[in-house]
């Protein structure tokens, strides 16, 4: 066909239909007054309705793609499109822990591996289909949550959300978990991510031995074998009981009796229970005085009655120790101690100070209700690094220079003093200052005095209280000496001596100006705890 023809023959068409679209209302008036369905329709009119049917779905059912929300209105037969973009953004573990999660729709594909995509879901609304409220009333926290993610990683929460007494509820309230040991509990299970700190760390063992998940429990204890001090051991002793931890237990007994002066008087051994008290005070290995032992039971009777609302009378306080007073072994104090302390406390009645008094000093002695036999403390242990000494040849000479030597042990020790040399020409008096340090950093000094008798015999000088040493790590260790200048000295050192369960490792220090190193020299004797 020619193309004039054709063109003039879509320019008919065109008006056809426009002609249809000017005549439709009056056509389809007629059809309804008369009843009838129209013959077939022209297609300008199935092109019309077919519009008019998206519009419709458009109204219904808005198109979301990419971040953009598409909807339709129809006012005045004008088809209006609104539309709204929503910024994509990252979730972030703060996020997640606020409870303010902004997700793209399409957030799957930013997180290409299935720990991503379960980290973003943690404390997240979306699709939560279960809701807790941790905490004591007044100070609880609404946290989101996945009955699925928590079910395969808690065989406590698969049986109260899918065993045979399903939990119904969609809130369940925890009373006794505090909200961020909650949400550490939760993140481990959505992520398997990890993140303990001091102050939370023994809720979190909680939360966890609660809801059965081992690997966070396990990993709850290392952090507080590592944190472990004299200051919090009592603490966690208590704590490790509660859990049934026997290897933070073991550790927590190795540092009280080691340090138990130290343990015994920090904050934290006012704040255990009474049977940990009277476990304490059993204990045959406490590395201390008897009138410490005393001092802190003082202070533990005192705290107990504020925490029972009681005033601090002697009464009270007898009242709330029980027994556990009668653990104290005050025989074994000496006279002037107990006289200068438990006599004058008030804490004994008239009859139990009379009894004590006559046990010091009379022929015949009463019976009393104290245990008499001292405790056996610790027995220290001497890592000898020389396999000989000498002082006739080259005499060794203390001129107020520093002696040094580095070592590292192999597992955790306490360092409670040193073993030293004295005077090759009789007997003689030494001023010391010994000092402790890791990295630069004193840990540990003490100066006093000791008196050698001439012999090639060490003498011990103690440190004021032992010091906890890590395995693995080099400390150092030196002396000041003042007194007579001529004194025996080491020889054939040893970089490596094994003591006990123990081995130790030798080398040089920097800080040493007088000529010790590991070959010869002072320091001959480490004197710890193990």
């Amino acid at each position: 066909m020619p193309t004039a023809d054709c063109r003039l023959l879509q320019h008919g068409r065109i008006m056809k239909c426009l002609t249809f679209l000017l005549l439709l209302p009056e056509t389809l008036k007629k059809s309804k007054t008369t009843g009838k369905h129209t013959s077939r329709l022209p297609v300008c009119y199935d092109i019309l309705t077919l519009s008019l049917k998206k519009k419709m779905a458009a109204e219904l059912y808005p198109a979301t793609n990419n971040g953009t929300t598409v909807t339709g209105t129809d006012k005045k037969s004008n088809v209006q499109v609104t539309q709204s973009t929503t910024t994509a953004t990252t979730p972030t573990t703060q996020q997640n822990i606020n409870n303010n999660n902004v997700e793209p729709p399409s957030w799957q594909s930013s997180h290409p591996t299935l720990r991503e995509r379960n980290a973003v879901m943690f404390n997240n609304e979306l699709m939560a289909d279960i809701h807790f409220i941790v905490g004591p009333f007044g100070e609880s926290k609404k946290v989101p949550a996945h009955k699925y993610v928590l079910a395969v990683g808690s065989s406590v929460f698969c049986a109260m959300f899918y065993g045979d007494l399903a939990e119904e509820s969609s809130e369940i309230h925890i009373p006794d978990v505090e909200p961020a040991a909650f949400l550490i509990l939760l993140k481990y299970m959505y992520s398997d991510a990890i993140d303990l700190e001091a102050d939370t760390v023994l809720a979190t063992l909680y939360a966890a031995k609660k809801y059965i998940v081992p690997a966070l429990a396990k990993a709850c204890v290392t952090f507080l074998e590592t944190s472990l001090e004299a200051k919090n051991a009592c603490v966690l002793l208590s704590q490790s009981r509660l859990f049934e931890e026997p290897e933070l237990t073991r550790r927590c007994w190795e540092v009280i009796d080691a340090q138990a002066e130290l343990a015994l008087g920090a904050e934290g051994f006012c704040e255990i229970d009474l049977q940990t008290l009277e476990i304490i005070l059993q204990r045959e290995t406490l590395n201390t005085k008897e009138v410490v032992v005393f001092d802190a039971v003082m202070s533990w009777a005192t705290a107990e009655c504020k925490r029972q609302g009681l005033g601090e009378t002697t009464r009270n306080k007898r009242s709330v120790l029980g027994k556990a007073l009668y653990l104290v072994r005050i025989p074994t104090m000496t006279l002037e101690e107990f006289a200068d302390g438990a006599a004058q406390s008030d804490i004994l009645t008239l009859e139990e100070t009379h009894d004590v008094f006559l046990w010091y000093t009379a022929a015949t002695k009463p019976n009393l209700d104290f245990p008499l036999a001292q405790r056996q403390g610790l027995a220290p242990q001497k890592c000898h690094r020389f396999q000989s000494s000498a002082y006739r040849s080259n005499q060794w000479r203390y001129r107020g220079r520093c002696d040094s030597i580095q070592f590292a042990v192999d597992k955790r020790i306490f360092i409670a003093g040193l073993g030293l040399y004295g005077s090759s020409g009789g007997k003689a008096e030494y001023s010391v200052k010994i000092e402790l340090k890791r990295q630069r950093v004193t840990l540990a000094q003490n100066l006093t005095k000791f008196v050698s008798d001439g012999s090639s015999s060490t003498f011990s000088v103690w440190f004021e209280n032992p010091v906890q040493v890590e395995q693995d790590v080099f400390y150092t260790v030196s002396a000041v000496l003042d007194g007579n200048e001529l004194s025996y000295f080491g020889q054939e050192g040893m970089t490596e001596v094994q003591c006990g369960k123990v081995t130790f490792q030798f080398q040089c220090s920097s800080d040493s100006t007088n000529g010790t190193g590991v070959q010869g020299g002072q320091i001959p004797e480490l004197v710890f705890y193990a």
